[in-house]
């Protein structure tokens, strides 16, 4: 009895001080926007978690020399951005697409996470555009003049697609992310 249950022991401990063979760091960022109006405070809360893992490879694994050189392997990384609403529900975000916008015309938007999607405004809009996600992975555009349909394309550029009834054409605002 002593025997077998000394076996498993020393199974399980074995088994429990194997080394990794990835390299793994986990980020989390916290920020917590809080906003003062007639209504009294409301805060919004974001919570970026960025993962990476890198697999660990040596060089020479079958050399008899005592200290073995890391080979360079590619990094995965993943990012997951969680939101806290002011009325308490949360939503997540894959990829945060915030970030400065350049326009055909040369003019800069600023884009940024909302509760409800994002915000897209440059200096001299009274008011905000608003960009709402669909179920298909596109937007909903809302501006002050207009309703379209935008995408994030390939690059992280942000497409606009608004419908002319007078054409009868699709016209396409192409807006060029800032590479900071």
């Amino acid at each position: 009895m002593k025997t077998i249950f000394f076996s498993t022991a020393l199974l399980l401990f074995a088994f429990g001080t194997q080394a990794q063979n990835k390299n793994v760091t986990n980020v989390t960022k916290t920020t917590v926007t809080t906003v003062k109006d007639s209504d009294g405070k409301k805060q919004t809360i974001k919570k970026q978690n960025v993962q990476e893992v890198q697999n660990i490879e040596l060089k020479d694994a079958n050399s008899n020399s005592l200290n073995k050189e890391m080979k360079e392997t590619p990094t995965q990384v993943t990012s997951v951005t969680q939101i806290t609403n002011p009325d308490g529900s949360t939503r997540t975000v894959d990829v945060d697409r915030s970030s400065v916008y350049t326009a055909t015309d040369g003019k800069n938007y600023k884009v940024a996470l909302d509760p409800y999607g994002y915000t897209m405004y440059s200096d001299g809009m009274a008011k905000p555009a608003l960009l709402r996600k669909t179920s298909t992975n596109s937007y909903i555009f809302r501006s002050s003049d207009k309703t379209a349909i935008g995408y994030f394309d390939s690059q992280g550029n942000l497409v606009i697609e608004t419908y002319d009834d007078n054409s009868d054409k699709v016209s396409i605002e192409k807006y060029s992310v800032v590479k900071e």
